[in-house]
């Protein structure tokens, strides 16, 4: 019994409380090892198979690693003179000669020899422990037992989902066991339809009944392969299945399949709002300065690509400083956005400042310029970087994503919608609540009668050519998350942000919305069935006859001129 003086001092009862508690994991993971070393020492097969099986529900890391080993022939055994056999392991790390260290399983320590020196040994000189058909089998089972209890709720789930496509009986009571102990929805989902799937090939009519209507209550996409096989079965062997089974089995597979659809339906359509909210960012700089100059810039694709360049420098600075992974690297993104919106900005003050101002009213011209700048620009991230695409990593918290209904909704996908949405908001303010915003109103609804009101129509030009400039570099920043990066970025862009601005009317910032929404997540809903080329056609073809229709776009700008 414990002294009642030492509850006393606090300090010195936890040092005794978590010693007595690493006795008992040490002594519980020993118990394991002891069996393993037994398992591989026997000489009868079943014992060692029977031996295997005890440790699937007991999990310890280097069970789990002498199991693996053991199946793929990397478990050897020394056997000393007047002494028992030694299971041991080899050290991944080898001296210059190629040999390394054996570890003994039981104890974790290095085998050494009688003076105190190490033993080494290379694998070729060494005769694995033997191993059959059968240990293969008990191994690999208990191998895949253990995953079900592993601390990451992930690997449980992916190993229950495994698990169930085999359909092993041997594996029904260990999904039981989790299933009443585990905590997490989504592993107890996964469980559950391992259940299932394995209760199809029961030996009674009634259980497999009662799997099927399992299966079609949860929409168990895993289950359609299955399904469709024995609907196929149902078919040319009437006699296996009773009606009512074969009419289960028919309204399981149509209801799983209706709801692969809608959940394809719902990927796709959320694929293509993502890419929507960084075209819409994009085109919200472009139909501003559009509509405010009447100047077709083709270097606004550049600014894109500037942006996710910024955001790839950025990284790798980060990755300098505090390296890959840290907590540190994580904050790369959130410096790249206002980067990004630096750097292209000011480019295209200099752009501005440089060549346009001296192209007003001159469209071709600007055209031609602004071409010729996108191809230097182009060149010179080709010199600067390579024509190979680079690699931008996501930070940890816009990594992973979420599962609901059976669609993967990407972290990194829901950010850029979210960001667009500010960014449209934000932009809404600055036209309707500034000054900057009512000079720009005024420019585009009559620019000579604002001149003629005091407007400073070249600092207005400058500061509205600059902000579509940034808004076009955060785009790419946003792109650099969820999609490939290089030289030619902006070109796949450029088109798609001129369609935006066509068809939701010049300058309207409701209509560049619109428009981003309804290019974005038709040209995603299409490709699946027409192919990417094909698809982009369609939508261009009906933008064109859309306009054909409303030659101003989907919401007109009305202006204030006489020829309004």
């Amino acid at each position: 019994m414990m002294p009642t003086h030492l509850f006393r001092h606090p300090v010195v009862f936890l040092m005794i409380l978590a010693a007595l508690v690493a006795t008992a994991l040490q002594s519980r993971g020993a118990g394991h090892r002891d069996i393993l070393v037994q398992a591989i020492t026997n000489n009868d097969v079943a014992a060692q198979a029977t031996l295997i099986v005890t440790l699937a529900n007991q999990p310890d890391p280097v069970v789990e690693q002498t199991l693996t080993a053991w199946r793929q022939g990397a478990v050897y055994i020394l056997e000393p003179e007047d002494k028992p056999k030694i299971p041991f392991l080899l050290e991944a790390a080898t001296d210059a000669t190629g040999q390394a260290r054996g570890v003994a399983i039981a104890t974790g320590e290095v085998l050494k020899d009688p003076d105190g020196k190490p033993l080494l040994f290379t694998a070729a000189e060494l005769t694995a422990a033997d191993t059959s058909a059968k240990l293969r089998r008990a191994i690999k089972t208990t191998l895949d037992v253990l995953a079900l209890s592993n601390a990451n709720p992930n690997v449980r789930r992916d190993a229950a989902t495994k698990l169930g496509q085999e359909q092993n009986p041997d594996y029904l009571p260990h999904f039981r066991d989790r299933l009443t102990n585990e905590q997490f929805p989504e592993v107890r989902k996964a469980l559950a339809e391992a259940i299932a799937l394995t209760e199809l090939v029961d030996e009674k009519p009634a259980v497999r009944l009662a799997a099927v209507r399992a299966l079609d209550a949860q929409r168990s996409i895993a289950a359609l392969d299955f399904l469709v096989r024995m609907a196929a079965e149902a078919r040319t062997n009437q006699t296996a299945y009773s009606p009512e089974m074969s009419a289960a089995i028919l309204q399981a597979r149509g209801r799983i399949e209706r709801h692969v659809a809608t959940s394809n339906f719902i990927e796709t359509a959320f694929h293509g709002l993502s890419l929507s909210a960084v075209l819409l960012i994009a085109a919200l700089g472009l139909a501003i300065t559009f509509g405010l100059m009447g100047i077709i810039n083709m270097a606004h694709g550049e600014m894109i690509m500037l942006g996710a360049y910024t955001a790839y420098l950025t990284q790798n600075l980060f990755i300098h400083w505090f390296g890959q992974g840290t907590p540190g690297f994580n904050w790369y993104f959130p410096v790249a956005l206002p980067l990004s919106f630096l750097s292209a900005g000011c480019i295209g003050v200099i752009l501005e400042r440089g060549i346009i101002r001296h192209l007003y009213k001159r469209p071709l011209e600007s055209l031609l310029a602004t071409w010729g700048v996108s191809l230097v620009l182009q060149q010179g991230m080709r010199t600067l970087f390579g024509a190979a695409n680079v690699q931008v990593y996501s930070p940890s918290w816009l990594t992973g994503n979420l599962n609901a209904w059976d669609v993967v909704f990407a972290y990194n996908r829901m950010f850029v919608i979210g960001f667009a949405v500010s960014i449209v908001v934000f932009t809404w303010l600055l036209l309707t609540k500034t000054s900057l915003g009512l000079q720009v109103r005024a420019l585009m609804q009559n620019r000579q009668m604002a001149a003629c009101m005091g407007v400073r129509t070249d600092r207005v030009n400058m500061a509205t050519f600059a902000f579509g400039s940034g808004l076009a570099g955060m785009a790419g920043a946003c792109l650099s998350q969820i999609g490939n990066i290089g030289p030619g970025l902006g070109q796949s862009h450029i088109v798609d942000c001129f369609m935006v601005v066509v068809l939701g009317g010049v300058g309207n910032l409701q209509g560049t919305v619109s428009a981003a929404l309804g290019i974005g997540v038709t040209d995603q809903i299409l490709q699946p069935h027409l192919g990417a080329v094909l698809g982009k056609i369609t939508v261009l073809a009906a933008i064109i006859l859309f306009l054909q229709w409303r030659p101003a776009g989907l919401f007109a700008t009305r202006g204030r001129g006489l020829e309004s």
